[in-house]
Protein backbone atom coordinates (compact mmCIF):
# COMPACT_ATOMS: atom_id res chain seq x y z
CA UNK A 1 0.00 0.00 0.00
CA UNK A 2 1.29 3.58 -0.79
CA UNK A 3 1.94 6.34 1.41
CA UNK A 4 -1.12 8.01 0.44
CA UNK A 5 -3.24 5.92 1.72
CA UNK A 6 -1.48 5.08 4.77
CA UNK A 7 -1.89 8.39 5.81
CA UNK A 8 -5.30 8.61 5.04
CA UNK A 9 -6.58 5.42 6.45
CA UNK A 10 -4.69 6.58 9.16
CA UNK A 11 -6.27 9.93 9.47
CA UNK A 12 -9.68 8.20 9.32
CA UNK A 13 -8.43 5.86 12.36
CA UNK A 14 -7.56 9.24 14.41
CA UNK A 15 -11.14 10.96 13.40
CA UNK A 16 -13.28 7.65 14.43
CA UNK A 17 -11.10 7.43 17.48
CA UNK A 18 -11.67 11.08 18.42
CA UNK A 19 -15.86 10.55 18.10
CA UNK A 20 -15.12 7.49 20.46
CA UNK A 21 -12.61 8.62 23.11
CA UNK A 22 -15.44 11.23 24.63
CA UNK A 23 -17.98 8.86 24.85
CA UNK A 24 -16.84 7.39 28.11
CA UNK A 25 -14.81 10.24 30.11
CA UNK A 26 -17.40 12.94 28.64
CA UNK A 27 -20.37 12.65 31.73
CA UNK A 28 -17.18 13.15 34.46
CA UNK A 29 -15.26 15.94 32.62
CA UNK A 30 -18.72 17.57 32.34
CA UNK A 31 -19.43 17.33 36.34
CA UNK A 32 -15.76 18.08 36.91
CA UNK A 33 -16.12 21.56 34.49
CA UNK A 34 -20.15 22.57 35.15
CA UNK A 35 -19.93 21.72 38.94
CA UNK A 36 -23.41 20.17 38.21
CA UNK A 37 -24.51 16.32 38.73
CA UNK A 38 -27.30 16.71 35.72
CA UNK A 39 -25.08 16.93 32.73
CA UNK A 40 -27.42 14.84 30.32
CA UNK A 41 -28.42 18.15 28.52
CA UNK A 42 -24.86 19.56 28.49
CA UNK A 43 -23.73 15.87 26.50
CA UNK A 44 -26.85 16.33 24.05
CA UNK A 45 -25.17 19.74 23.50
CA UNK A 46 -22.03 18.60 22.85
CA UNK A 47 -22.93 16.18 20.28
CA UNK A 48 -25.58 18.17 18.38
CA UNK A 49 -22.71 20.67 17.84
CA UNK A 50 -20.26 18.52 17.30
CA UNK A 51 -22.39 16.80 14.22
CA UNK A 52 -23.73 20.43 13.16
CA UNK A 53 -20.37 21.77 12.28
CA UNK A 54 -19.78 17.94 10.83
CA UNK A 55 -22.82 19.14 8.45
CA UNK A 56 -22.00 22.45 8.26
CA UNK A 57 -17.93 22.35 7.42
CA UNK A 58 -17.80 18.92 5.31
CA UNK A 59 -18.74 20.51 1.91
CA UNK A 60 -16.87 23.32 2.92
CA UNK A 61 -13.51 21.46 3.46
CA UNK A 62 -14.54 19.19 0.29
CA UNK A 63 -14.82 22.71 -1.77
CA UNK A 64 -11.43 24.20 -0.84
CA UNK A 65 -9.77 20.36 -1.24
CA UNK A 66 -10.96 21.28 -4.87
CA UNK A 67 -9.16 24.27 -4.92
CA UNK A 68 -6.28 23.85 -2.75
CA UNK A 69 -5.76 19.94 -3.41
CA UNK A 70 -6.39 17.30 -0.97
CA UNK A 71 -3.35 17.03 1.15
CA UNK A 72 -2.88 20.47 2.34
CA UNK A 73 -6.46 20.66 3.67
CA UNK A 74 -6.63 17.17 5.18
CA UNK A 75 -3.25 18.02 6.87
CA UNK A 76 -4.51 21.39 8.00
CA UNK A 77 -7.81 19.19 9.35
CA UNK A 78 -5.53 17.15 10.80
CA UNK A 79 -3.73 19.83 13.00
CA UNK A 80 -6.75 20.97 13.53
CA UNK A 81 -7.92 18.27 15.38
CA UNK A 82 -4.46 17.97 17.61
CA UNK A 83 -5.11 21.88 18.69
CA UNK A 84 -8.75 21.12 19.36
CA UNK A 85 -7.86 18.25 21.70
CA UNK A 86 -5.16 19.87 23.29
CA UNK A 87 -7.98 23.10 23.86
CA UNK A 88 -10.42 19.99 25.41
CA UNK A 89 -7.74 18.67 27.19
CA UNK A 90 -6.90 21.65 29.15
CA UNK A 91 -10.88 23.52 29.00
CA UNK A 92 -11.97 24.71 32.50
CA UNK A 93 -15.15 25.88 31.19
CA UNK A 94 -18.27 25.17 29.25
CA UNK A 95 -17.55 27.42 26.71
CA UNK A 96 -13.99 25.76 26.12
CA UNK A 97 -15.38 22.28 26.02
CA UNK A 98 -18.44 23.76 23.46
CA UNK A 99 -15.84 25.61 21.49
CA UNK A 100 -13.19 22.38 21.09
CA UNK A 101 -15.95 20.15 20.33
CA UNK A 102 -17.05 22.66 17.03
CA UNK A 103 -13.59 22.52 16.48
CA UNK A 104 -13.64 18.76 16.54
CA UNK A 105 -16.47 18.78 14.46
CA UNK A 106 -15.09 21.05 12.20
CA UNK A 107 -12.17 19.41 11.94
CA UNK A 108 -13.45 15.80 11.68
CA UNK A 109 -15.41 16.76 8.27
CA UNK A 110 -12.56 15.81 6.82
CA UNK A 111 -14.08 12.85 5.67
CA UNK A 112 -15.06 14.40 2.30
CA UNK A 113 -12.24 14.92 1.55
CA UNK A 114 -10.43 11.51 2.53
CA UNK A 115 -13.06 10.17 0.11
CA UNK A 116 -12.00 12.10 -2.67
CA UNK A 117 -8.68 11.69 -2.09
CA UNK A 118 -9.23 8.24 -1.94
CA UNK A 119 -10.98 8.79 -5.64
CA UNK A 120 -8.61 10.51 -6.85
CA UNK A 121 -5.34 8.22 -6.04
CA UNK A 122 -7.33 4.86 -6.80
CA UNK A 123 -7.78 2.88 -10.11
CA UNK A 124 -11.37 1.95 -11.05
CA UNK A 125 -10.68 -1.76 -10.56
CA UNK A 126 -9.20 -0.73 -6.69
CA UNK A 127 -11.78 1.52 -5.73
CA UNK A 128 -14.54 -0.58 -4.33
CA UNK A 129 -11.81 -2.30 -2.15
CA UNK A 130 -10.33 1.05 -0.86
CA UNK A 131 -13.76 2.03 -0.21
CA UNK A 132 -14.09 -1.37 2.28
CA UNK A 133 -11.29 -0.43 3.65
CA UNK A 134 -11.93 3.00 4.40
CA UNK A 135 -14.86 1.86 6.37
CA UNK A 136 -13.07 -0.92 8.25
CA UNK A 137 -10.58 1.50 9.41
CA UNK A 138 -13.57 3.64 10.44
CA UNK A 139 -14.75 0.72 12.12
CA UNK A 140 -11.60 0.01 14.20
CA UNK A 141 -11.37 3.82 15.25
CA UNK A 142 -14.75 3.51 16.90
CA UNK A 143 -13.68 0.33 18.73
CA UNK A 144 -10.38 1.76 20.05
CA UNK A 145 -11.79 5.45 20.82
CA UNK A 146 -13.48 4.26 24.11
CA UNK A 147 -11.56 2.09 24.97
CA UNK A 148 -8.89 4.62 24.65
CA UNK A 149 -10.63 7.00 26.32
CA UNK A 150 -11.72 4.43 29.33
CA UNK A 151 -8.39 3.18 29.84
CA UNK A 152 -6.98 6.37 30.07
CA UNK A 153 -9.25 8.11 31.61
CA UNK A 154 -9.20 6.18 34.57
CA UNK A 155 -5.43 7.62 34.64
CA UNK A 156 -6.49 11.71 34.40
CA UNK A 157 -9.76 12.90 33.06
CA UNK A 158 -7.73 14.54 30.16
CA UNK A 159 -5.11 12.13 29.56
CA UNK A 160 -7.24 10.89 26.31
CA UNK A 161 -7.59 14.34 24.88
CA UNK A 162 -3.38 14.83 25.14
CA UNK A 163 -3.17 11.10 23.58
CA UNK A 164 -5.09 12.05 20.79
CA UNK A 165 -3.34 15.61 20.02
CA UNK A 166 -0.20 13.72 19.99
CA UNK A 167 -1.44 11.08 17.67
CA UNK A 168 -2.99 13.57 15.31
CA UNK A 169 -0.06 15.69 15.23
CA UNK A 170 2.37 12.73 14.47
CA UNK A 171 -0.10 11.92 11.25
CA UNK A 172 0.22 16.01 10.43
CA UNK A 173 3.84 15.52 10.23
CA UNK A 174 4.02 12.55 8.63
CA UNK A 175 4.27 13.58 4.73
CA UNK A 176 1.48 12.20 2.50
Amino acid sequence: MNRPLIVIFTAIVLDAVGIGLIFPILPSLLQEVTHSRDVAPYIGTMTALYAVMQFIFAPVLGALSDRLGRRPVLLISLAGAAVNYLFLAFASNLWMLLLGRAIAGLTSANMSVATAYITDISPEGKRARRFGLFNAMFGIGFIIGPILGGALGDHWLRLPFIAAAVLNACICCWPI
